[in-house]
């Protein structure tokens, strides 16, 4: 048994870190343990041109505190009306490294999203020719489909159509919840998957058994014990298709227990300290590094970090809150207390 565990700094390739006083709170949790971390564009408006990209990198590495060594990645919200020039040139130049597509309505600030899949077909050829990735929110917003089956309609309806439509398209199903997103991943190429920290720990037991339980409220929603099994068993089964996108979505309290409370699950802080908790109890901490450091530089291209992190068998109290502007942001809690901790 290993007392201490030195891994490749990780990266996190799905991370929200909003903008004005909630970046400048939260950045510096993101910037503590992981060297790189792709940042989702669904602000307020969104994020939609190489130049409104670049300005919005510009915020995050204002916001980062003196001597940190992260750098976001920045993507764009995919619209109707996006111009593949625009995203070419984006890439090109390095300002971007993905384009999300949230289909309208699926989740937060997605009311900007795409409604006609035909209408982006022109960027997504566009992306398939320059190797630009798109990462994909998976759900259907048809009020008609079960909020649990969301994601598995999708990829029948939407996912796999938009594919063969556009063969060698990279693409990224984010933060994956069932077994027929990972079985998939598993049976298709040029398509990964990231999995977020809290979907390998909770069901939806844990947002709504004796109780509704607010702070475990996300989309895509947790769903039952047996799909969280499947994405435990990808994300340990070291298969380079699967890696961390840990979703981190902070919102104040009083946004998270309001009558329509906001989705999101804030896991910056304590992500690394978790996961190898849960790898080690499933006998996998030696893939650790590849979920969390490995898999999501080699599908993206890039080179992975030269920098390490150290995780010492300590466990360690998380900090419940963290504080802001507009109010406390609550930490992720696992439902138990990690036999990890990172080396500060």
């Amino acid at each position: 048994m290993t007392d201490r565990l030195t891994i490749t700094r990780p990266d996190d390739w799905h991370l929200h870190l909003r903008d004005g006083a909630m970046l400048a709170a939260v950045a510096p949790e993101s910037a503590r343990h992981f060297a790189r971390a792709l940042v989702m564009p669904n602000l307020v408006p969104p994020v939609v041109t190489g130049a409104q990209a670049s300005a919005y990198r510009d915020r995050i590495l204002a916001a980062l505190p003196a001597g940190h060594d992260f750098t976001p990645l920045m993507s764009l919200y995919l619209t109707e009306a996006t111009d593949p020039a625009d995203v070419v040139s984006a890439y090109n130049q390095g300002i971007i490294t993905a384009v999300k597509l949230y289909p309208a309505g699926a989740t937060t600030n997605s009311a900007s999203g795409v409604r006609d899949m035909d209408r982006i077909r022109p960027v997504l050829e566009a992306m398939a020719e320059q190797g630009i990735p798109l990462c994909v929110h998976g759900e259907v917003t048809d009020a008609s489909v079960d909020i649990f089956d969301r994601e598995a309609v999708f990829i029948e309806t939407a996912l796999d159509p938009l594919r063969r439509a556009t063969p060698g398209l990279r693409v990224i199903l984010e933060h994956v919840t069932t077994s027929e997103g990972v079985d998939y991943v598993r049976a298709n190429d040029n398509i990964a998957a990231t999995i977020t920290t809290h979907h390998l720990v909770i069901n939806r037991n844990h947002i709504l058994a004796g109780g509704i339980r607010p702070h475990y409220y996300c989309l895509p929603v947790a769903k039952r014990e047996t799909q969280r099994q499947a994405l435990l068993d990808a994300a340990t089964s070291g298969d380079p298709r699967f890696f961390l996108g840990t979703d981190s979505a902070p919102h104040p309290d009083k946004a998270k227990l309001a009558p329509c409370g906001c989705a999101g699950c804030f896991t910056a802080s304590n992500s690394m300290a978790i996961l190898a908790h849960v790898f080690e109890q499933t006998g996998a901490l030696e893939r650790l590094e590849g979920f969390t450091s490995l898999h999501g530089a080699a599908f993206y291209g890039m080179a992975r970090n030269t920098g390490t992190l150290t995780l010492i068998r300590e466990s360690a109290d998380t900090p419940r809150q963290i504080d802001t502007i507009d109010g406390p942001v609550t930490v992720f809690d696992p439902g138990f207390t990690p036999d990890w901790r990172v080396a500060e």
